[in-house]
C-alpha cells in the first residue's frame, strides 16, 4: 500500500523512492535521529544514507542539523513539506484500505478480524519479545 500511495501522490509533490520514504518515516518517528542510527535502522552504509538525505534535502523534505552533544555528528528532522508529503501518502494508504475493506463480504471481514486478532496476540505474546516491528525473523 505504501508503494501504491507513493505512486498516486507522485504528481502532487516531488517523487520519492521507497528508500527515501523509509528514511522519512524513520525520521518522523524519531525527531532529531542521528545519522548513525538511521544507517543501523535501514541496514545501509553511511554514504548511501548521505545520498538519500542529499536528495530529500534538495526536495525540501529533510533538514540536517548539528547534534547537540557532538559537533561531529548530524541529526535529521523532517521539514513541514516533508511532514505534509508523508501525510498525503498516509491519507492515500488509508483511503485504499477503507475501499478494500468496504468491498469485502461480511464473512471476509469476520475472517480478517479473527486473523488480525490472532496476529496481534502472537506479536504481543511474551511482552512483544519477537523482534522489532516491521522485521521478520530468520527461519
Amino acid at each position: 500500500m505504501w508503494e501504491k500511495a507513493r505512486q498516486s501522490t507522485a504528481g502532487a509533490a516531488a517523487p520519492t523512492s521507497p528508500s527515501q520514504l523509509r528514511l522519512m518515516y524513520l525520521v518522523d518517528r524519531e525527531e532529531g535521529v542521528r545519522m548513525r542510527t538511521v544507517c543501523r535502522e535501514l541496514g545501509t552504509a553511511p554514504p548511501s544514507v548521505s545520498r538519500l538525505c542529499d536528495r530529500l534535502q534538495a526536495l525540501g523534505f529533510v533538514e540536517r542539523l548539528p547534534c547537540p552533544g557532538s559537533g561531529r555528528e548530524v541529526t535529521l528532522r523532517l521539514t513541514g513539506a516533508g511532514r505534509a508529503h508523508l501525510q498525503r501518502i498516509r491519507e492515500q494508504r488509508a483511503t485504499m484500505l477503507h475501499h478494500a475493506v468496504d468491498a469485502m463480504s461480511q464473512a471476509e471481514r469476520r475472517a480478517l478480524a479473527v486473523g488480525l486478532a490472532g496476529l496481534h496476540a502472537r506479536l504481543t505474546a511474551n511482552g512483544g519479545e519477537h523482534g522489532a516491528p516491521g522485521r521478520t525473523a530468520a527461519a
